[in-house]
C-alpha cells in the first residue's frame, strides 16, 4: 500500500516539475500528453528518491538510526503530501497544470491508446516472464539471472540492511562504482511493503513504456504520421542483423535446419559475445535501469527540439547556414534558462541511475547543439549534468569513476576502417550502414537530429571507460532506439510510395522486404528469450529461506561475510555485504577481484591457523561460509582449520552450509 503511494506521489510531484519544462502554449507537435506522463513519471522519481535517500544516509550516519528508510519515506511522504495539498487548494488543478495543449490531435489519439495499451501489454507480461514470484519461490529467467544478481542483492541491502553509506554487495567494505540508485527504489518499495517482484517490474515497465511514448511523440513530431511511430517501435523490439540468414544458410547446408530452429535455446550469433544478446530485446529486460536513463534523455531530446527547429528555419543554405549557426547572435544566445537548467539538473541526477545513458544522452544533445540556435542553453544543460555527476562521483567513489582511453574498433575483430564497418554491418544488418541512403531523403532538420543520434554510437568504436569493453554495446544500443525513427519512417514512405499501379505494389513490396531484413533476427531472438526464460530454464531461490532470514538479522553493515563465488542464491539475497561474490560482476565494475580471490584462496585452503587469522583480520573479514563440497578458484577448499580457529555460529536446516564468526 505504501509502495503504491509513494509512486503516485512521485507522479504528482513531477507533475508540477514538467510544468516548468513545457510551454503551456499549444504546439502543433502532436499529443503531448506521451512526453508529459512519461516526463512526470521520470522527474517525480528522480527527485523523490534522491530525497530519500539523502535524507536517509543523514540518519544512518550522521544519527546512527538502525532503520534510516523509516525516517527518509516519513519525511519525505509527508512533506510531498502537504506541499501538493497547498499547491492543489491554491491552484484547484494540479494534475491539470500542463493540461493545456496535451492533445491536440484528438483524432488520432484512438489509435495512439490501442498502440500504447498493447505496448503496455506486451512489455508487462516480458518483464514478469522472466522475474516473478510464486508460492514464495522467486523465478529469474536463464537469460537474464546473471545480471539480476548484483540488482536483487543491492535491492536487498536497503530494504533488509542499513546500507549507509552504501557499498556493492558483491564487493563489500568499499565504495560503490556501480549506478544503484535504480535498484535503491525497488528496494525502497520493498521496504514500503510492495513485493520485490512486483516493485521491480513495475517501475520498469513505466521506465520502458515511458521511453517508448516519448520515442514515438519524437518520431511523429518529425514525421507526423502515426504509423511511422508505431514502425520505429516495432524496430526497437525486433532487431536487424546478419545472424538469423548465416544461421539459416548454415543449418541448411548442414541438413538439420528445421530440427536446429526447433530446438535451439542460445541466442545465435558470429561476432564477439553477440550470443550473450548484446544485441536484442534482452537488453531491456536484464538492464532495466538503462530504460529509465532513457526516459530522461529521450525527454530531453523532445524539448531540446524546438532549440534545433529554430536553427534549421533560417533560410540560408549550405555553407552559409552552417556558418550562421557558429557566427551569429541566434546561435548562441539563449531561449530558456529556465528549462535548460532544470534539464541540466534531471540528467545529471541520472549518473547513478545509468551511466551509461546519461553520457549518450549528452553526446546526441552535442550532436543536436551543432545545428541548433540558443548553443548557450545546451551549454549550460550539459555543465549542470557534468557538475552533478562529478558531485556523486566524488560523494559515492573513491578515485576516478572511469578511465576514458581511446579505443579503436569495439568488438570488431579486423580493427581496420574496412572490417570495422563490415563488423557493424554484421551486428545490425543494414540498419545503421543503410542509414547513409536515406540521408539522401531527409530535410535539414531531420539530418540534422540523425547526426546527433549517431553520436553515441561513434563513442562505441572510439572510447573505453572501463575495463570491460563489452558495456559499450549499450551506446550502440542508444543510437540503435533512436535511429528506428528513421526506419519507421522509410518504411511509411516505401508503403505510400505510389497510390496505383506498379509504382504502389513495388512500394509495398519493398516495404514488406525491408521489414523481414530489419525484424527477422530480432523475432528468432525472441522466440531464444521465451525458450531460454520458461519454466525448465529458471534460476530459483527460496524467498522464506531461514539462511536469507539469519543473515539479514545478525549481520549488519560494517560486517563482512565470506563465500563461495556466488551469482544469485539465498545468501545474496540477504542484502549482507559479499568479501567477493560473482567475480565478473565487481570486475567489470572496476574493483580488483583478483586480489581478493587471492586472498579468499588463502583462506578456504591453507593449513596454518596463523596464516587464516592473519589474512581474515587484514581483510576485515567477520563471518565465513562453508558448503559441502564447495571449492574456490577451482581449488578445493577445507574446513577443518576454519572449524578449530573460530566458532561455529549457524547451520543451515539441511547441514549442508555453516556459518562460523571470526571476532
Amino acid at each position: 500500500m505504501f509502495g503504491i503511494i509513494y509512486l503516485i506521489l512521485c507522479i504528482l510531484t513531477g507533475m508540477e516539475a514538467v510544468g516548468c519544462l513545457f510551454p503551456h502554449r499549444i504546439a502543433e507537435n502532436g499529443n503531448r500528453i506521451w512526453v508529459i506522463l512519461p516526463a512526470a513519471f521520470g522527474t517525480g522519481v528522480l527527485m523523490f528518491t534522491w530525497a530519500v535517500y539523502i535524507i536517509s544516509w543523514m540518519f544512518s550516519v550522521c544519527a546512527g538510526a538502525e532503520h534510516p528508510l523509516f525516517y527518509g519515506n516519513l519525511i519525505v511522504m509527508t512533506v510531498a503530501t502537504l506541499v501538493l495539498a497547498v499547491l492543489f487548494k491554491k491552484k484547484k488543478k494540479i494534475i491539470f497544470s500542463v493540461a493545456e495543449g496535451m492533445l491536440t490531435r484528438k483524432w488520432i489519439l484512438r489509435k495512439e491508446i490501442i498502440l500504447f495499451t498493447m505496448v503496455t501489454v506486451f512489455v508487462t507480461w516480458m518483464m514478469f516472464y522472466v522475474f516473478h514470484m510464486k508460492d514464495g519461490i522467486l523465478y529469474s529467467g536463464f537469460s537474464v539471472f546473471g545480471d539480476y544478481a548484483p540488482h536483487t542483492a543491492m535491492m536487498r541491502s536497503f530494504s533488509r540492511e542499513n546500507n549507509f553509506p552504501t557499498q556493492y554487495p558483491h564487493y563489500g567494505g568499499q565504495d560503490v562504482k556501480y549506478h544503484f540508485m535504480f535498484q535503491f527504489l525497488v528496494g525502497n518499495l520493498e521496504y514500503l511493503g510492495m513485493r520485490i517482484d512486483i516493485g521491480y517490474n513495475l517501475v520498469s515497465i513505466f521506465s520502458l513504456v515511458g521511453f517508448l511514448m516519448i520515442l514515438y511523440a519524437i518520431s511523429y513530431r518529425m514525421f507526423r504520421s502515426f504509423w511511422a511511430g508505431a514502425a520505429a517501435i516495432v524496430f526497437f523490439f525486433f532487431r536487424s542483423g546478419t545472424a538469423f540468414w548465416q544461421y539459416l544458410w548454415e543449418h541448411f547446408r548442414a541438413g538439420n535446419l528445421a530440427e536446429t530452429l526447433r530446438e535451439n535455446t542460445s541466442f545465435i550469433g558470429y561476432t564477439t559475445n553477440e550470443n550473450w544478446g548484446l544485441w536484442n530485446f534482452n537488453v531491456y529486460l536484464n538492464q532495466r535501469h538503462l530504460a529509465f536513463g532513457l526516459l530522461i534523455v529521450a525527454a530531453a531530446v523532445w524539448i531540446f527540439m524546438e532549440w534545433l527547429e529554430a536553427g534549421c528555419r533560417h533560410s540560408e543554405k549550405g555553407i552559409e547556414w552552417i556558418g550562421k549557426r557558429i557566427f551569429s547572435k541566434e546561435a548562441w544566445v539563449c531561449r530558456n534558462v529556465e528549462a535548460a537548467v532544470l534539464l541540466g539538473v534531471f540528467l545529471g541526477l541520472t549518473a547513478f541511475w545509468n551511466g551509461a545513458a546519461l553520457i549518450g544522452g549528452l553526446l546526441i544533445l552535442a550532436g543536436m547543439a551543432v545545428f541548433s540556435d540558443g548553443k548557450l542553453d545546451y551549454a549550460i544543460c550539459a555543465a549542470l549534468a557534468v557538475f552533478f555527476s562529478e558531485l556523486q562521483s566524488k560523494i559515492f567513489v573513491s578515485g576516478s569513476v572511469m578511465s576514458p582511453s581511446f579505443y579503436w574498433g569495439f568488438l570488431a575483430g579486423n580493427k581496420s576502417l574496412i572490417g570495422v564497418i563490415g563488423y557493424l554491418a554484421e551486428i545490425s544488418g543494414f540498419f545503421f550502414v543503410g542509414l547513409a541512403v536515406t540521408v539522401v531523403f531527409l530535410k535539414r532538420k531531420e539530418r540534422a537530429i540523425l547526426f546527433g543520434f549517431l553520436l553515441p554510437l561513434a563513442f562505441a568504436f572510439l572510447v573505453s571507460l572501463t575495463p570491460d569493453i563489452n558495456v559499450n554495446h549499450k551506446y550502440v544500443m542508444i543510437s540503435y532506439a533512436f535511429t528506428a525513427i528513421f526506419w519507421g519512417w522509410f518504411m511509411r514512405e516505401s508503403f505510400l510510395m505510389g497510390k496505383t499501379g506498379w509504382k504502389k505494389w513495388a512500394g509495398r513490396s519493398v516495404c514488406a522486404i525491408l521489414c523481414l531484413c530489419l525484424t527477422l533476427t530480432g523475432i528468432y531472438d525472441y522466440v531464444i528469450i521465451l525458450r531460454d526464460n520458461d519454466s525448465g530454464h529458471r534460476m530459483t531461490v527460496n524467498m522464506n529461506s531461514d539462511l536469507t532470514d539469519w543473515l539479514s538479522e545478525n549481520l549488519h553493515k560494517d560486517d563482512l561475510l565470506l563465500t563461495p563465488e556466488y551469482t544469485m542464491n539465498e545468501v545474496t539475497m540477504s542484502g549482507v555485504m559479499l568479501y567477493c561474490g560473482w567475480p565478473y560482476y565487481a570486475w567489470s565494475a572496476g574493483y580488483d577481484t583478483y586480489y581478493r580471490a587471492d586472498q579468499a584462496v588463502t583462506v578456504y585452503t591453507t593449513d596454518d591457523q596463523d596464516i587464516l587469522r592473519e589474512t581474515v583480520e587484514q581483510e576485515k573479514i567477520t563471518y565465513i561460509l562453508f558448503e559441502d563440497g564447495m571449492s574456490f578458484e577451482s581449488q578445493e577448499c577445507r574446513e577443518d582449520i576454519i572449524r578449530e580457529t573460530y566458532p561455529l555460529v549457524y547451520t543451515s536446516e539441511d547441514g549442508r552450509i555453516r556459518i562460523y564468526e571470526t571476532r
